[in-house]
């Protein structure tokens, strides 16, 4: 190339913006400035981490050691420790456990009980059909969390967990409503309590047909602030009785141990809270003298573990516990709630109630059935802020009048 060319392309070249060299491997240059930060970050924690090390006596710093800073890029993700299914003792959640005589029947009445103090309303519980007291034992601590004066009272229905009747076999509505009170007055009378404390009546399932019918009947006279019905309606609950007995046939009818009860009643979803069913499952279960298969082609290892409840013997009640349900529940005097796990089970007359404003309706996401075991703290709060709102203790009432001339 001649001197004047490249005078020329000189000339031309000038022209141009200057620009810094590229980089070697500028292809990944993005990728480096995006983690440029994140990498500084993780260097200076690493150094930290070492520096703790070295200065800790009881981690020396040795070739050992410096290895548990070193993390290869694809390190096998270390196995899950497996859940515990060991259950939990009921006295971690309540302080007392109460053997209630009713002399007139000769029925002893099971309940758990933590009272009140200074003035603090008791939430009285009633579970569903096949359950027990203990299925309220984690929302019964998470009250107590939200509100340390509030007393929980949780009692086993006749022919469940520990209580004992006469006949254990009657589950008819008038009758578990009688039980309930009798309970609540046995109780009153062996704490030696004055005066009832103001109430919360809280029933699941079966439970929520019975306190409504407490409340109907006005059988606690005026110490019950409200009721609360969780997850039971009358259209769906009646609906669903249609298909009970296929689903009792298909569920397990014992169990080799506790812990393979508890598993099932998790896996199966069921109770959707691990913690909840190492509380509860244990008092659904009867260890029984059975140790022969239940077949001579049954080859499978002896099921000791029975249900407490023999669900498929209460079907002539099913009927009778729903049936005018949602009237009861409207019609009560009280404060009005009604937990569900889905709007879906609304009936027609409790979506007209609930647009009426006769009611509060509360809707808990992802829950199952036994929707106060598995978001215990959600119900709880729910529970406290609709006592709060029903609490009479704070109302000041203006003077009558014929007192002010006097």
């Amino acid at each position: 190339m001649s001197d004047l060319q490249r005078s020329f392309q000189k000339s031309k070249l000038a022209r141009f913006p200057l620009e810094p060299p590229m980089p070697l491997n500028s292809h990944l240059g993005a990728l480096e400035e995006v983690d440029d930060e994140e990498e500084r970050d993780y260097r200076a924690g690493e150094e930290n981490d070492m520096d703790s090390r070295m200065d800790t006596p009881s981690s020396p710093c040795s070739s050992a050691s410096s290895t548990s800073t070193i993390r290869p890029l694809f390190a096998r993700p270390e196995p899950r420790k497996k859940a515990s299914l060991e259950p939990l003792p009921w006295n971690q959640y309540f302080s007392s456990s109460l053997y209630l005589l009713h002399e007139p029947t000769s029925a002893v009445f099971h309940a758990y009980l933590t009272s009140p103090i200074n003035n603090g309303p008791l939430f009285v519980m009633h579970h569903g059909a096949g359950s027990s007291g203990l299925s309220f034992a984690l929302l019964a601590s998470e009250i107590r969390k939200a509100l340390p004066a509030a007393g929980v009272l949780s009692i086993d229905s006749r022919g469940h967990g520990e209580t004992k009747t006469p006949n254990d076999g009657d589950l008819s509505l008038p009758i578990l409503s009688q039980d309930f009170v009798t309970a609540v007055e046995l109780v009153k009378e062996k704490c030696g309590w004055g005066k009832m404390p103001d109430l919360v009546l809280v029933g699941h399932s079966l439970g929520g047909a019975v306190v409504a019918d407490v409340a109907m009947g006005g059988k606690l006279g005026g110490n019950v602030l409200g009721y609360v019905v969780l997850d039971v309606v009358e259209g769906s609950a009646i609906d669903a009785l249609q298909s009970m007995q296929t689903y009792l046939s298909t569920r397990p009818s014992g169990f080799t141990s506790l812990a393979q009860g508890i598993e099932w009643h998790t896996r199966s979803r069921t109770i959707r809270n691990p913690t909840s069913a190492r509380i509860s499952v244990p008092a659904l279960l009867l260890l029984t003298d059975t140790a022969q298969p239940e077949s001579s082609e049954d080859s499978s290892p002896p099921r000791p573990w029975r249900w407490r409840t023999d669900l498929a013997k209460t079907q002539p009640f099913w009927q009778g516990w729903f049936v005018g349900l949602s009237k009861k529940f409207l019609e009560a005097r009280g404060g009005k709630l009604l937990i569900l796990a889905g709007t879906d089970r609304l009936d027609r007359e409790l979506i007209i109630g609930q647009m009426q404003g006769k009611y509060q309706l509360v809707v808990l996401p992802e829950v199952g059935h036994f929707l106060h075991e598995d978001a215990p703290g959600k119900t709880a709060g729910t529970l406290v802020e609709f006592y709060k709102r029903n609490d009479r203790s704070g109302l000041v009432l203006p003077p009558k009048v014929s007192d002010m001339y006097k």
